[in-house]
């Protein structure tokens, strides 16, 4: 038996502790928290629209009170929850699992009979593929991650719920991996929001890949290696697979997210926080200029005049600059308005970002950055970081989590509506059924 089978058996057959349920009751809360949220916004709600036209089905598209088929439901979520840039992650695999698996597994449990144990069980194990996928391989720099590896965790998640084989779930995650998107990473710098539905249609080719499978479909026999090994990428280290399988769970190694921006954003604006906090009265006005130094990835990020909302969120000038005018990091700071505002734009354009090779060599269980404030009367004020908060070295507390859901959600739904689905998530390790659940969704 390889290692793929190894995973594959796993995901069959795994029994996840209270611990990793309760997270992934957590995580699957937030991640309905940024559906929600990311629903609201324009294109999404047109393309919802559009994609609705002639389909019918049992999946609710969340946060618009319509249903549609499996596979549309899953498309339009997915694409909704990352749109905001709100949506948790795993810095090992240098992506948003979560996004990637949780849309298919609701559309898929919407028509069948699960339990909430078992939907969260199918999650926590879609996540764990997904993961750790992504952290055996190294993609090429010109890829987006978005899109690629995550239609293997949607499989593996959706054939766990339909009670698939370690045979059948193995044969699911090679036909997935055929199925990827060979992404382009210049979107999210260049601000082509085709990225936003990379994670949307991972999920949608993760319930193709279950249909696939029932219909005596088959993949090549080293699939996943095979695309991650040669074609996305030049190294997949299959020992990955399995490294501590069962006693380290990727989602007990997440993180979330509160600055409405990229992850890699995130190092900065926590040392900004910590000005900010230790600085009352700080503001753009009294800043002649900032100095960031942090790891070569977000060095990347650094154009101080993104073009729209989705290149601004991958903008650590725009990011930093955008935290100081307007007090905030959350999404009321990074809209179109925003993008334009003169002021900000100003900022950022006196906020240089340089890497610090020390900090590059402390990926990826740290995330640095050191940040200088050069102040207009010739004080200095610096603060640095070398992990982010929220993620599993600094985490946020359930209640920082919860808060983040109801202002994510109150851009579609009452507070009341958001109270039952949070709870009705909340429980679901002890519900029979997802009745609930679903009922919450479909009045809200």
């Amino acid at each position: 038996m390889n290692h793929l089978s190894t995973l594959a058996e796993f995901v069959a057959t795994a029994a996840p502790s209270k611990n990793v349920i309760d997270k992934t009751a957590l995580i699957l809360a937030d991640s309905v928290g940024a559906i929600v949220g990311g629903a609201a916004e324009p294109e999404v709600a047109a393309l919802s629209a559009q994609q609705q036209s002639g389909s019918r089905g049992p999946a609710a598209i969340i946060g618009t009170g319509a249903f549609a088929a499996a596979g549309t439901a899953a498309f339009v979520n997915g694409t909704a929850g990352t749109t905001l840039e709100m949506d948790e992650g795993n810095q090992f695999c240098k992506g948003h699992p979560a996004m990637h698996v949780i849309p298919a597994a609701l559309a898929e449990a919407a028509h069948g009979s699960a339990s909430g144990r078992e939907l969260l069980s199918a999650i926590a194990v879609g996540y764990e593929a997904a993961a750790r996928v992504g952290i055996a391989t190294a993609l090429r720099p010109s890829m987006h991650p978005h899109g690629t590896w995550g239609a293997i965790g949607a499989v593996a998640a959706v054939l766990r719920l339909r009670g698939a084989s370690g045979e059948e779930i193995r044969n699911g995650m090679n036909i997935a991996a055929n199925l990827g998107l060979t992404t382009s990473r210049r979107t999210m710098l260049e601000g082509g929001t085709v990225r936003n539905v990379f994670a949307g249609v991972s999920n949608q080719m993760g319930l193709l890949a279950a249909d696939l499978v029932a219909s005596g479909y088959s993949g090549d026999t080293y699939g996943v290696s095979h695309v991650f090994g040669t074609v996305a990428s030049d190294s997949f280290d299959a020992d990955k697979l399995v490294d501590q399988l069962g006693r380290r769970w990727e989602v007990m190694r997440n993180y979330f997210k509160m600055h409405s921006c990229c992850r890699y954003n995130h190092a900065a604006l926590d040392a900004l926080e910590q000005l900010r906090h230790d600085t009352p009265g700080l503001t753009a006005d009294a800043v002649a200029k900032v100095d960031v130094e942090t790891y070569g990835l977000a060095v990347e990020l650094d154009d101080p005049a993104p073009r729209n909302v989705l290149a601004a969120k991958f903008s650590v000038p725009f990011a930093l600059a955008t935290a100081l005018v307007q007090g905030s990091s959350g999404v009321s700071s990074f809209t179109q308005d925003k993008v334009e505002d003169r002021k900000t734009l100003d900022l950022a354009a006196r906020i240089g970002v340089t890497e610090d090779p020390s900090m590059s060599a402390q990926l990826p269980d740290m995330r640095p950055a050191r940040v200088t404030l050069h102040m207009c009367d010739g004080t200095i004020l610096r603060a640095e970081t070398r992990t982010n908060r929220g993620d599993y070295a600094d985490p946020y507390s359930s209640h920082e989590i919860r808060a983040k859901y109801q202002s994510l959600t109150r851009r579609r739904w009452t507070q009341s509506q958001a109270n039952l689905t949070w709870g009705a998530i909340m429980d679901l390790n002890n519900a029979s059924n997802l009745k609930t659940l679903f009922e919450t969704l479909k009045a809200a």
